[in-house]
């Protein structure tokens, strides 16, 4: 069995690239909304998935966490297994933490153009570092 130090040359000269899929592998034309029957009753929405998985686009090593939508609907309402394929779709593709949140928002602020939508991605440790990332709309106004 080798010892360490004979390890030292090869392991500096390994330099893996796992395969990984472009943005438009993440398939946003597959959400669906249904109508939202009780506009006069501001419901609060939560959805919460601890399987959230995207690939660091430079190395293509995963980065996993929990991911939380919380909505206000306007008209429309996600469709759940919709939402669920959706997230599925970013398993493999390439995209820094902080992109795949705002990918998240864009797509569901298009969708259901609700009265307020928050998304908050808890990611799992990695290389020692914790990352939270949270993003609501509308964009609160930094003058209060």
């Amino acid at each position: 069995m080798p010892r360490l130090e004979d390890l030292q040359e090869a392991y500096e000269s390994l330099d893996m690239k796992l395969p990984m899929r472009d943005l438009e592998a993440i398939a946003s034309e597959g959400l669906l909304a249904f109508d939202y029957e009780y506009p006069d009753q501001p419901q609060e929405i939560k959805v919460d998935t601890d399987e959230f998985t995207a690939v660091c686009p430079w190395t293509g090593l995963p980065d996993q966490g929990t991911l939380t939508i919380t909505y206000v609907p306007g008209d429309r309402c996600v469709e759940l297994k919709s939402l669920k394929f959706y997230l599925l779709s970013f398993r493999d593709v390439g995209i820094v933490q902080e992109h795949a949140v705002a990918r998240v928002m864009n797509d569901l602020v298009g969708l259901l153009e609700p009265q307020r939508l928050h998304v908050n991605l808890d990611y799992n440790v990695r290389g020692g570092l914790h990352t939270v990332i949270d993003l609501s709309y509308p964009t609160p106004d930094p003058s209060h």
